[in-house]
């Protein structure tokens, strides 16, 4: 004699049952990982977790496996009107869901608080904010090139660029160019020109690891070494005076708004990068299980008014499966955001 339940209930259990090991290694790794790495980021102006968010999501999913047990039991009272309303109940829910962790992903790249993009020491700080300072000075070259102010077969070639526009304000329109639009690159390019020597200076101090009050250029540099006495060493960049340095290029009247929007205030964030991995790995998994969820609720509410009792079990299983994806938040939403 067989299990008195069908067949497709009893898939759905042993699908959740696999379920529950892959959530479990995940669960497993982030506890290992949390408790055996001393300095783990908790504070919220490290992470940007939004507590207050996640606790409405919860909310949110709570009540949506309440209007699945509604919807089901409708079903079963073959009250098909009752169950279609709440199952479009749970779908908006989902849809909410999705939409609120959609607002804490914003947030995160935002601030980009993402795998392999967390400074975790000084240095790697420092070099983060070195690399954002060429991409925001590339941004504006690109300005050049591509609206015809500069013409060259090189466009990647940052030295050969920066030489072409510092011949603009003395310069004459390129053919087919207006006087009034090549004014305006002859109005902006001693501004960017000035960027981009502060970029490199900058980028100079790097390389030679050398405090930005020591000259940085090859003559002055060796000068400044060659005067040191035996054992005496130049003194290293420091973090807080690249963070100093930061301040003033953004308070900058003729760029600074360049530099805000393309470099973030440098910010070392110890093992931020392993979690940033385990955030995004385990709530973006636990996302594409609210999608499949709404999939299979979508599947039910496209039947309309020819809705009837064959869908009992259909609806049951998925509800088994909401069950499931409610629980797994349940466990995800203290762990990542309270404890």
């Amino acid at each position: 004699m067989g299990i008195p339940i069908p067949n497709s209930k009893l898939g759905m259990w042993l699908f959740l049952g696999t379920e529950i090991m892959f959530f479990t290694a995940f669960i497993g790794s982030y506890i290992v990982l949390r408790l055996g790495s001393r300095g783990w980021p908790t504070s919220s102006e490290d992470t940007h977790i939004n507590v207050l968010l996640g606790g409405v999501n919860t909310f949110v999913l709570i009540v949506s496996s309440y209007f699945v047990v509604v919807a089901h039991e409708a079903m079963a009272q073959k009250n098909f009107a009752k169950a279609r309303k709440f199952l479009t109940g749970t779908l908006l829910l989902a849809v909410l869901f999705l939409g609120i962790k959609s607002i804490e992903y914003l947030g995160k790249i935002q601030h980009d608080i993402l795998p392999g993009h967390i400074a975790e020491t000084s240095s790697q700080s420092i070099n983060k904010v070195n690399r954002e300072m060429e991409r925001v000075v590339r941004a504006r070259f690109k300005e050049y090139t591509d609206g015809g102010a500069v013409v060259t077969e090189r466009p990647d070639d940052i030295v050969s660029v920066v030489n072409l526009i510092a011949a603009i304000p003395g310069g004459q329109p390129p053919a087919g160019m207006e006087s009034y639009v090549y004014k305006e690159y002859q109005d902006t390019a001693p501004a960017d020109l000035e960027l981009f020597r502060e970029w490199m200076n900058l980028h100079q101090h790097i390389v030679a690891n050398v405090s930005l009050t020591v000259p940085a250029l090859p003559a002055e540099y060796l000068a400044a070494r060659g005067s040191l006495k035996e054992g005496e060493k130049l003194p290293e960049l420091g973090f807080e005076e690249v963070e100093a340095w930061l301040v003033k290029m953004k308070a900058n009247e003729k760029f600074g708004s360049y530099v805000t929007a393309g470099v973030f205030d440098p910010h070392p964030i110890v093992y931020g990068n392993i979690f940033a991995s385990c955030y995004f790995i385990m709530t973006g998994f636990h996302a594409i299980h609210v999608i499949v969820g709404m999939i299979l609720f979508a599947a039910v509410l496209k039947q309309g008014s020819g809705l009837d009792e064959k869908w009992t079990d259909f609806v049951e299983n998925s509800g088994l499966y909401w069950h499931f994806v409610d629980l797994v938040w349940i466990f995800l939403f203290p762990m990542l955001y309270i404890i």
